[in-house]
């Protein structure tokens, strides 16, 4: 007759290596949980995203009198907005130092496409900024997609000796500068889309 093997004898955990193996379990299920909620929002954040609209020809536009963007060809092409600039008063602080109260209009849709600055050039195209490190003589930080055309303003604009005329341009996020300009002439009471308050 062969061996027969001995019983193995039943080993039994101490309540610590119970409770030890309960909480690796605890672990794991604690840190898929956090994974499939990570993997959850992520995509959703994904599906939200808009892809990349590629044009399928380009927008020929012009401007007319009226300073109007107009389409000249395509059956499908948009006008492109643009950010005009639909009036500038300057009122004079002293010593060459200046606020411009600038008249912007664009039809702004919400956080996705406003005009997000506008500045006070020189004619060669240096920017006068209140700070150097700003990104724009006046920065604007929100849309105003239920306010148009709007009016802000920018003091301590300091004013180069022997510079009497400027530029004043609006900037949107989609399309950058491209919208109708005005010249401000500092020397005259007002003029084209411009008045001045000495």
């Amino acid at each position: 007759m062969g061996v027969l093997p001995t019983p193995r004898p039943k080993v039994r955990k101490s309540k610590i290596s119970q409770s030890l193996s309960m909480g690796d379990c605890r672990m794991k299920y604690k840190i898929i949980s956090l994974l499939l909620l990570i993997g959850l929002i992520l995509t959703s954040c994904i599906s939200n995203l808009s892809p990349p609209m590629l044009p399928t020809e380009t927008p020929i536009l012009f401007k007319n009198e009226n300073q109007d963007a107009t389409e000249i060809s395509g059956e499908n092409m948009n006008k492109t907005p643009d950010a005009d600039v639909v009036f500038v008063k300057a009122v004079l602080e002293g010593d060459n130092t200046w606020t411009f109260h600038v008249t912007v209009e664009h039809p702004d849709t919400g956080w996705d496409d406003y005009v997000n600055g506008w500045d006070v050039t020189t004619l060669d195209g240096s920017v006068l900024k209140v700070n150097p490190v700003d990104t724009f003589t006046r920065l604007l930080l929100h849309p105003h997609e239920n306010e148009q055309p709007f009016t802000r303003s920018q003091g301590g604009i300091k004013v180069p000796d022997g510079i009497s005329q400027l530029i004043v341009r609006a900037h949107d996020i989609i399309d950058g500068f491209g919208g109708r300009e005005v010249l401000v002439d500092l020397n005259e009471d007002s003029g084209p889309g411009f008045e001045i308050q000495r």
